[in-house]
């Protein structure tokens, strides 16, 4: 078992044994790169909520995303609890359901006492297949379309007007309902607040798609205070992801607070307020996130400092975290196939997925761990780079990986990917999307049926006129 510890810590993985594997918070920066469950078992295969790596993956196939329930409970409870011990006023905690919606989790964040911020019809029709209360569930979105806000409306969920567009279509689509109770809305605001992350996904700075721009405040809380049929009750901003840093959240509770006191103004009586989400979580063992106690320690204090500052009652106070929740509490096994070695160059070790089932490396430069699950303890005498099946030379998911030497068979697992894999995931070249399945205590349940080939081309439509060549 030594052995096994001192292969696993070379590669800054370490393991214990899973009674002593409580939550994220207690364990070293090393020790997070895994689910919570995680250990070696005595055939030198990676476990994962009880379930042998190599057994899930000769089950169901590759790839495969392997969920952990335990991880993903964890971190609910985390933001759950701390949230409630920091801040004295009502709460609530949001799972952005953008990094991964399907009904399984819905339904596991719901059963924690969480809501769910969705910003798609599709998102909201997820979460109400999976029995999400309607007044926990926030409808986000840039372009929102008529056919998602009489969804919201039919719902019975908040909606947060992010432009002038969502305020002229919820005005005309309130007068046409015969239903008299009003349209429960929040108002997006772009604080102006730059975080140091990827400029994909930052959303509070003002050069963004999303919501009102500071100088537009008067305009915008003016407008819905004319519209009697909107119920505005609260505020929202959100200034990025993947971020690291406290002081920025820190800050946009005293932009958040002065709106409030604007809004007020103009007779809307804000008693909620949305801080979005945005902690980052650890990909390497370079990543230093603040741990979610942290996080919400801070933005707690920020705003009972600020409404103590402006002497304003505490407002109810959401947060919207989504890659914290789920990304850590999964992984992706691939098998390994063909490899090329170019001398003096590198060596190309190729898996049976890649940027169709995980494309952050490739948009957004992300970086992976992978481990060797069905040889833990193998030394890690070579550097490779992990390459998908696409047809597209930057189809790479990661490089200079550390790993024993593969054969063709092995199962590689990518570690941390539950966050924006299978929300991303595509059918590009025509591979199907990968199944997924949800491990805990020895038990195993698919969530998520792999695609077929039948799936891939059940939308298309052949005309007649083409039929027999």
């Amino acid at each position: 078992m030594n052995s096994i510890y001192t292969s696993v810590e070379k590669s800054g993985l370490q393991y214990l044994p899973q009674s002593t594997q409580t939550t994220s918070e207690t364990r070293s920066p090393n020790q997070q790169l895994l689910p919570l469950s995680a250990r070696v078992n005595d055939q030198d295969h990676l476990e994962i909520g009880g379930c042998d790596v190599r057994l899930l993956v000769e089950r169901f196939g590759s790839p495969l995303y392997i969920v952990d329930e335990q991880t993903l409970r964890s971190a609910c409870r985390q933001y759950r609890d701390a949230l409630a011990r920091y801040y004295p006023g009502e709460s609530l905690v949001l799972y952005a359901s953008k990094a991964w919606s399907c009904l399984a989790v819905c339904a596991i964040v719901a059963s924690e006492g969480l809501g769910l911020d969705v910003v798609s019809g599709g998102e909201l029709y997820t979460a109400i297949a999976a029995n999400v209360s309607p007044n926990r569930l926030y409808l986000h979105g840039n372009n929102k379309s008529r056919e998602e806000l009489i969804l919201a409306i039919d719902t019975g969920c908040t909606i947060v007007i992010d432009n002038w567009l969502d305020v002229q279509m919820l005005a005309e689509l309130s007068e046409q309902r015969s239903n008299s109770s009003p349209i429960r809305v929040m108002v997006r605001l772009t604080p102006g607040i730059e975080c140091h992350t990827h400029e994909y996904i930052r959303t509070g700075h003002l050069d963004s798609k999303f919501g009102f721009d500071p100088n537009q405040f008067d305009a915008v809380f003016n407008a819905i205070a004319q519209q009697p049929a909107l119920s505005c009750v609260g505020l929202h901003a959100h200034i990025g992801s993947q971020i690291f840093e406290l002081q920025p959240h820190e800050d946009l509770a005293g932009v958040v607070v002065e709106a409030i006191a604007k809004a007020g103004q103009y007779g809307l009586n804000i008693t909620e307020v949305n801080i979005g989400g945005g902690l980052g979580i650890r990909y390497t063992e370079a990543d230093d996130p603040p741990s979610i106690e942290t996080w919400v320690q801070t933005v707690a204090e920020a705003m009972v400092k600020a409404c103590q500052q402006q002497n304003m009652p505490l407002p109810k106070l959401l947060c919207e975290p989504g890659r914290s929740i789920i990304g850590p509490a999964c992984i992706t096994a691939y098998r390994v196939g063909s490899q090329k070695q170019i001398p003096e160059i590198r060596t190309y070790v190729a898996v049976d997925g890649g940027m169709s089932d995980n494309p952050r490396p490739i948009t957004y430069q992300s970086v992976y761990r992978v481990v060797l699950a069905n040889r833990m303890s193998a030394p890690l005498t070579e550097t490779v780079t992990v390459a998908g099946k696409h047809c597209e030379s930057g189809d790479i998911l990661i490089k200079d990986a550390e790993l024993p030497p593969c054969e063709t068979g092995d199962i590689l697992a990518v570690l941390a990917t539950g966050a924006y894999n299978y929300s991303m995931a595509s059918n590009y070249n025509r591979l199907p999307r990968p199944a997924a399945v949800l491990v805990d205590q020895g038990e195993s349940n698919l969530i998520l049926e792999r695609e077929t080939y039948q799936d891939l081309i059940r939308q298309d439509r052949l005309p007649e006129r083409l039929a027999g060549f």
